[in-house]
């Protein structure tokens, strides 16, 4: 139910998307130490959560924005402002100090990741199972929002190989494509995948609207310090696509 809350939670909190703004997290332009850009939100995973600490630092000569998770759970957030369908493709760069000790992704009651990237997705969801929309009702009785209908993410695994998709320990509508691992620690990483195709492959559907996106370091379950550095995050035409 963590995912559950997690996503109802951010999605109450989010500001509307600036009208004519360029989707994606520009952060070179920005300076080290200044104020994060102010429609994206540190949101806690649930109420009561520590949250992970992001800032903007300089590295390599550019300006970067560093995580630092400590026992804590909490993701750097934008409301859904991307055209799946001319801008499909995600780029980004991430690196991750390490992997966590003890940290499976399989395992919900150790399911950290130095480093992800958080889709949220609308859709049909009279579709879904009883089971998943009991969630969803028990989210809208709790929090008094809806669930998304489904979640992708792209994580930075401890225990898993790149290209292995993890459904999340508690829900099928949560699914989990590794694009790195332990191998690559203390190194960035330019990564780039299509969005779209990716959702088509784990979910067996065309995706519905994107509802938010963000960037998430999370400890909370293994109770360890993790640290992990973002570069930009740019949306790209189809034929972008590398992966």
């Amino acid at each position: 139910m963590r995912l559950a809350l997690c996503a109802t939670l951010l999605l109450a909190s989010l500001p509307a998307p600036a009208q004519g703004g360029k989707p994606g997290l520009v952060l070179s332009e920005r300076k080290p130490g200044g104020a994060l850009p102010t429609d994206w939100k540190n949101l806690p995973v649930a109420e009561g959560k520590a949250r992970t600490e992001y800032e903007l630092v300089a590295d390599g000569g550019t300006t970067v924005l560093r995580a630092q998770a400590n026992g804590s759970a909490s993701a750097l957030m934008h409301a859904g402002d991307v055209d799946l369908a001319r801008t499909p493709v995600v780029a980004w760069r991430w690196k991750a100090e390490a992997a966590i000790p003890g940290a499976d992704n399989r395992d919900g009651a150790r399911e950290d990741a130095p480093a992800r990237l958080v889709f949220f997705f609308d859709g049909d969801t009279s579709k879904l199972s009883l089971g998943d929309r009991a969630a969803i009702q028990l989210a809208r009785t709790v929090a008094g929002e809806e669930l998304p209908y489904a979640t992708l993410m792209y994580v930075w695994s401890t225990s898993a190989a790149p290209g292995t998709v993890i459904p999340n320990p508690h829900t099928g509508r949560v699914q989990m494509i590794v694009v790195s691992g332990a191998g690559d620690a203390g190194k960035w990483q330019d990564l780039r995948r299509n969005v779209a195709r990716d959702y088509e492959r784990v979910f067996r559907e065309p995706p519905g609207p994107l509802k938010a996106y963000g960037i998430m370091t999370d400890t909370d379950n293994t109770h360890a310090s993790a640290r992990a550095w973002y570069g930009d995050i740019r949306f790209l035409p189809g034929t972008a696509a590398k992966d």
